[in-house]
């Protein structure tokens, strides 16, 4: 990357230091571990707002020791923090990037060419954002993780105040374009780790997901697994990462079938006594 952690101390005006008029938001929760490389690829970007959800490590000490703007919200959901994190933003040109992403070198350059005759008519981007395996130094061959909004101008898109989805939705009839490069996506600290952040997660997401009747969710449950399986290994191409491919798609296709085990978990609690 091309600036260390240091070199984003007295982020100020518009424009200070050769920085583009672009806002970053995070939203965090004990990310110590990975947020410091985040921050530092955000080194072209005039403010970097920092939303914790209450972290108990260093993540506050390390994004306010980067230069961030740090505040600290209860957690609310991934569209309400993100949305809220939105607001604090004092440019019109927001870039969403999570605690454990990386700006790539060539998505810089391409945010930076963007602005070079000025900015650029409202409208809104794509990024491709590609996963790399624990140990691995980038993402394996031929990936194809996931392409979304997230770099955006505030008048024509917004994130979606929902607290399982945090996805950006832009306003009918506005180009939404796809920058060159991606963000580098680093999710696990470990394989153990990954199958306890998916645990936690399919746990909240069965909390807070609407009920299904349950014919639909036992439906599911027999074509859940292999489904997105095939899914995780041939069309998102983890097939091209070796053995540590094959661990990706199974896991998280087993994270799948789990949350629909506990979804039908709690819709047949729900049958049983019903929730007030």
């Amino acid at each position: 990357m091309r600036a260390g952690v240091a070199d984003m101390h007295g982020l100020a005006g518009e424009g200070a230091g050769g920085r583009l008029p672009i806002s970053a938001f995070i939203i965090t929760l004990n990310e110590a571990a990975r947020l410091e490389r985040t921050l530092a690829a955000l080194w072209f970007c005039d403010q970097v707002v920092v939303v914790d959800s209450g972290s108990s490590d260093d993540t506050v000490a390390l994004a306010k020791a980067a230069g961030a703007e740090v505040h600290v919200r209860a957690w609310q959901g991934y569209g309400l923090q993100k949305a809220h994190a939105e607001t604090l933003c004092r440019h019109d040109w927001l870039l969403n990037v999570d605690a454990d992403e990386v700006v790539t070198p060539a998505l810089a350059d391409a945010l930076v060419a963007l602005f070079a005759g000025g900015a650029p008519e409202p409208c809104a981007w794509r990024v491709a954002i590609l996963n790399v395996y624990p140990g691995a130094a980038r993402p394996r061959p031929l990936a194809n993780d996931y392409c979304v909004v997230r770099f955006y101008h505030r008048s024509v898109a917004r994130y979606r105040a929902h607290p399982l989805f945090d996805r950006v939705l832009v306003d009918d009839g506005v180009a939404i374009g796809r920058l060159r490069g991606a963000l580098w996506h680093y999710p696990l600290l470990s394989w153990a780790h990954f199958v306890e952040k998916e645990n936690r997660y399919t746990s909240y997401q069965a909390k807070a997901a609407r009920l299904r009747p349950r014919w639909v969710l036992l439906l599911r449950l027999g074509v859940e697994f292999p489904f997105q399986f095939m899914k995780f290994y041939l069309i998102r191409r983890h097939i091209t990462g070796g053995w540590q491919g094959f661990v990706f798609a199974t896991t998280a296709a087993y994270a799948r079938f789990l949350r629909i085990a506990k979804l039908l978990e709690r819709t047949e609690a729900q049958a049983i006594a019903p929730e007030k």
